[in-house]
């Protein structure tokens, strides 16, 4: 007895298992490296720059029964699954399948639907893949599967899909309760709850496809700080000389009416300067902004008091109190700014923009007193080619590049 218990000590020795696992692991080619949990416990982890991961992906396996597909919705992506799923036969090819359908959901749009993550989920075997002991479940009973179940889950997270509880149920009858599978699975269900509404701006789900009602979102969410902002939509064909035939949304306060009219010199330019991105959730909206800048005479910046100065020590039950009313700032009126309006168009034009204040005018006529200047930048950048027609074009290359950018 104690003769097998010294075999069996040296057979589950940790030099020995970790020298024997990564000769084995070398001639498969695999990389994985191993982490000691315990004496007697080691435990697979896929390495970050695995490969055997991006052979699916970047592989050139387009499935016919995914491309031939004319109209891309969600009943055409679930019967695709049941077609697969009903075909006689073994599997063997069923984590290529998954890694395929989990690429194609974007492009069938149900990147953010539950069903069809719970469905294909549903393509692994029930009760086949269970680990039978402890040394089974330590070592992570089918890799593949695990990792591509993991790669699923990380689609959900990526796009704010929360699971239910029926998936759970899925990756325990399919993986069991000691896997890496169902452990991603309770993290996910830790964090995502706490994070879904987290944010102080509602939106809808799933968001619409109108860039219109997107820019009234967009404007909502920007100037939500003040309560009494009022969101108006104007169209560009009532403005004559207008280039663009577009839509401008946007955003003032009666508060900031008023410090347009109170704006002094006349002589002072005001900006307009923009696009800045806003996002709802993982979609960007251009926006513009019409604000003053303060000199930096007028910014007000606190004594300087040498507290360890016991020359300037004055008691306070000494000193007159002096009370005064001060007018406190309001939201609009930053350390080193005075912000106006706000307002998203169709076109992030600059002739859209300069509509925007042509429509501002009819119920803001000090506009029309005030010099504006606008700072505008573009919106993306464009890979310029040059063609090298003589050497002096070569020379002028980078000067060229300086005047794209501005």
């Amino acid at each position: 007895m104690i003769s097998a218990i010294k075999r069996s000590s040296q057979l589950f020795n940790c030099s020995s298992i970790r020298s024997l696992l990564s000769k084995e692991c070398q001639q498969k080619k695999e990389l994985y490296h191993i982490k000691l949990i315990s004496h007697i416990s080691f435990r697979f982890y896929s390495n970050e720059n695995d490969e055997s991961n991006k052979e699916y992906f970047n592989t050139a396996l387009t499935l016919h029964s995914f491309d031939e597909k004319e109209s891309k919705s969600k009943d055409t992506y679930l019967e695709v699954l049941r077609k697969y799923e009903g075909q006689p036969g073994r599997h063997t090819e069923r984590v290529q399948f998954m890694y395929a359908a989990l690429k194609y959901m974007d492009e069938f749009g149900v990147d953010k639907d539950l069903e069809c993550y719970k469905k294909l989920l549903d393509c692994f075997p029930k009760g086949k893949m269970l680990p039978r002991n402890r040394i089974q479940a330590a070592f992570m009973h089918y890799p593949k599967e695990q990792k591509c179940a993991i790669c699923i889950l990380d689609k959900m997270e990526d796009n704010g899909v929360v699971p239910d509880a029926e998936m759970e149920k899925m990756l325990l009858n399919t993986f069991g309760k000691e896997s890496i599978a169902i452990q991603k699975y309770w993290r996910m269900m830790y964090w995502l709850p706490k994070f879904k509404n987290v944010s102080p701006w509602p939106m809808p789900r799933p968001l619409p496809n109108d860039l219109l009602e997107l820019a009234k979102l967009a404007i909502w969410k920007i100037s939500s700080v003040d309560v009494q902002a009022e969101i108006t939509v104007f169209k560009t064909e009532t403005i004559e000389d207008s280039i663009d035939k577009t839509w401008i949304v946007s955003a003032i306060t009666p508060k900031q009416r008023q410090l347009l009219e109170n704006h002094h010199p006349r002589t002072k330019a005001i900006y307009v300067e923009g696009p800045f991105p806003v996002y709802i959730r993982d979609k960007s909206v251009d926006y513009f902004v019409l604000l003053t800048k303060i000199p930096k005479s007028d910014i007000y910046k606190p004594p300087i008091v040498d507290t360890d100065d016991v020359t300037n020590f004055k008691p306070s039950f000494w000193d007159v109190k002096k009370t005064s009313i001060i007018n406190y700032p309001s939201v609009h009126e930053q350390l080193h700014e005075t912000i106006f309006s706000v307002c998203a168009t169709g076109t992030s034009s600059k002739d859209s923009v300069l509509s925007w204040i042509r429509c501002l005018q009819k119920d803001n006529p000090v506009l029309s007193e005030l010099h504006i200047v606008f700072t505008l930048k573009q919106t993306t950048k464009e890979d310029v080619q040059y063609l090298e027609a003589d050497p002096q074009s070569q020379n002028n290359r980078g000067q060229q590049k300086e005047i794209d950018e501005r």
